[in-house]
């Protein structure tokens, strides 16, 4: 047992199951003699035998539903060494990539390798927060990203001299989601919404007894979702978000506001992907909508605003409220302009 109850089962040495205290299972580990045969989280499945990538190599296949969806280098599974590389990061369902790199930090936890590093294309703002998950790293993002798009232009496979210590969450199974562990709860999902403690809307509050999933736009609380004890029971909820209704829904933003706020997205983006946020910001639609515990969201439609930013921020001055859409949009847009590169490159 772990600090948290979580039950790491083995067969001749090598990990099996990843159980948690409740019961769920939340990763499955197959192998032939000291080969991996398949990896199994939930909404994928990473397949031990080795094919050859166009691009990576020997690689594994990662499926969903059956079906190849893309591939990660390969990498040994009794003994990681490597942080691999996912070909198409953006084809992985929705919350699968996080437990692969789980299991990865734990496996090599579980053999003493100290440290590994990461040795792809795309040192990504996404990948260095799903790394620190389940790794520990004394760099900055800054760093870890400083060369992203050198690196998915020249499909580089050198390591960069980065060291990730495995540092494995636990995993605890609550209703309509889960919360990470290690030391106390450091992130709670729940219907696919990640709360954390710096979260743009969607915040985890503590007060040290308890800890509290949160929808906050600019400094109000706009719906309390469920509460935590320190050890990741569920206390409270969760409860449904109500629909929200605004007389903005709906409302497209003119194309000088567009232009105006490029300019403020473009310097809360890292510098890297400044001068493409000037780009898609400005050439994109963006509308007011109900994103329920989201600020923003992008799709085929272009991107859309929580209405509550407008109804909350803009009696504040307008000032105030380009600077709080800005803040909102910078991390989707900086995810779509990376997930355009990686299409590209594939």
């Amino acid at each position: 047992m772990t600090s948290y109850g979580t039950r790491y089962e083995d067969h001749g040495g090598l990990l099996t199951r990843v159980v948690d205290r409740t019961g769920c299972v939340h990763a499955t580990l197959s192998w032939r003699g000291d080969q991996l045969s398949a990896l199994e989280v939930p909404g994928a499945v990473v397949r031990g035998e080795q094919l050859v990538d166009s691009l990576l190599g020997p690689a594994h296949a990662i499926e969903h539903a059956g079906e190849r969806v893309t591939n990660m280098s390969a990498i040994d599974w009794a003994r990681p060494t490597q942080i691999p590389v996912i070909a198409a990061p953006m084809r992985i369902p929705a919350g699968a990539a996080a437990p692969i790199m789980n299991v990865i930090a734990l496996l090599a936890a579980r053999t003493g390798v100290p440290a590994l590093r990461y040795a792809g294309s795309y040192p990504t703002h996404a990948l260095w927060r799903t790394l620190l998950r389940s790794f520990q790293s004394t760099a900055t993002e800054v760093q870890f990203t400083a060369d992203a798009l050198g690196r998915a232009t020249r499909v580089a496979r050198d390591e960069i001299a980065i060291d990730f210590v495995p540092a494995p969450h636990e995993r605890v199974a609550i209703d309509r989601g889960h919360a990470e562990l290690r030391d106390g709860i450091e992130r709670v999902v729940i219907n696919g919404i990640s709360y954390v403690p710096d979260g743009s809307a969607a915040r985890l509050v503590s007060d040290g007894s308890e800890h509290r999933a949160e929808v906050w736009f600019a400094d109000t609380r706009h719906a309390h979702v469920a509460t935590l004890a320190p050890d990741g029971v569920l206390l409270e909820g969760p409860h449904p978000l109500r629909a929200y209704a605004s007389d903005v829904i709906g409302r497209a933003f003119p194309p000088a506001l567009r232009a105006a706020l490029a300019e403020l997205v473009s310097e809360a983006v890292p510098q890297l992907l400044a001068p493409a946020a000037r780009i898609i910001v400005t050439a994109r639609p963006i509308r007011w909508a109900d994103l329920g515990a989201r600020a923003a969201t992008y799709d085929d439609g272009g991107f859309a605003v929580h209405a509550a930013l407008w109804d909350r921020i803009a009696p504040l001055g307008l000032a105030r409220l380009a600077l709080a859409l800005a803040e909102a949009l910078a991390p989707v847009v900086a995810a779509a302009i990376t997930a355009e590169w990686q299409l590209m490159s594939v």
